[in-house]
């Protein structure tokens, strides 16, 4: 069986949610969405390592709040940086040995399908390169800095990309060691960077469940979209369970 190391990069400043609290400590159901992001991965037969990256302004928080329970599922800390290539770049430093492919998902994305990440993991297994990705079905404008439409785009062939992105692990890493300064101003997601360095990835089809919280409004939906799906047995994390999540 391939094992896989998942990467959650949490540092980013979240500016657009608004508030003095970052999004991703914000309740979900009772707990923090990064922590809902992260729950898919840890029962995983195929998961060898969890990694959270978090900024440096926030550490001391997550270890006097969550470190008891993080540290009994195995879920390794690391210091994230300035910008999202920064974080999971350090996150790589500690990927495991074991690991024959790297999974980064959103920590803002909390409503991820378990049979979404058996069958982006499948196709990373033949591929090398996949992500989930919903195709766009509105009519795309794009418009000026003034807000005035310049054009309708075509739609065809078009996706929204999301995560997890999952990569053979020498080819992520191979990636990353070949960025330049110049390249980093137009990377947004890790699958930009493979693309980048020139090997083919491959969309699987999710869907808009998969939504990844960016307003204060998005929590409403995930919370909505939580409770439509049936219940699962919860997993025990441990005797600090209650009192740290």
């Amino acid at each position: 069986m391939s094992k896989f190391c998942v990467i959650i990069p949490a540092a980013g400043k979240a500016e657009r949610f608004g508030g003095p609290q970052k999004k991703t400590f914000a309740k979900l159901d009772g707990r923090a969405i990064f922590l809902r992001s992260l729950e898919p991965f840890l029962q995983r037969d195929d998961v060898c390592q969890t990694i959270l990256a978090v900024a440096p302004e926030d550490m001391e928080q997550v270890k006097s709040s969550y470190a008891a329970n993080l540290g009994f599922m195995g879920v390794k800390l690391v210091e994230g940086g300035e910008r999202r290539c920064d974080t999971v770049a350090a996150a790589l430093k500690i990927v495991p040995e074991e690991a024959d492919f790297i999974a980064v998902h959103d920590a803002a994305r909390p409503c991820v399908r378990t049979d979404s990440i058996d069958a982006v993991f499948a196709e990373a297994q033949k591929t090398g390169a996949a992500i989930l990705a919903v195709p766009l079905t509105g009519t795309i404008k794009r418009a000026s800095d003034a807000r005035v439409i310049e054009e309708t785009v075509p739609r065809d062939g078009l996706y929204e990309a999301q995560t997890p992105q999952v990569f053979r692990k020498a080819i992520l890493m191979e990636a990353y060691a070949s960025l330049v300064d110049a390249d980093l101003q137009e990377i947004t997601d890790d699958a930009r960077i493979v693309e980048r360095f020139g090997h083919p990835v491959s969309i699987v089809i999710s869907d808009l469940t998969n939504l990844k919280i960016t307003t204060k409004a998005d929590i409403t939906l995930a919370n909505a979209i939580l409770k439509s799906r049936p219940k699962k047995p919860v997993a025990k994390f441990g005797a600090f369970e209650e009192a740290q999540w």
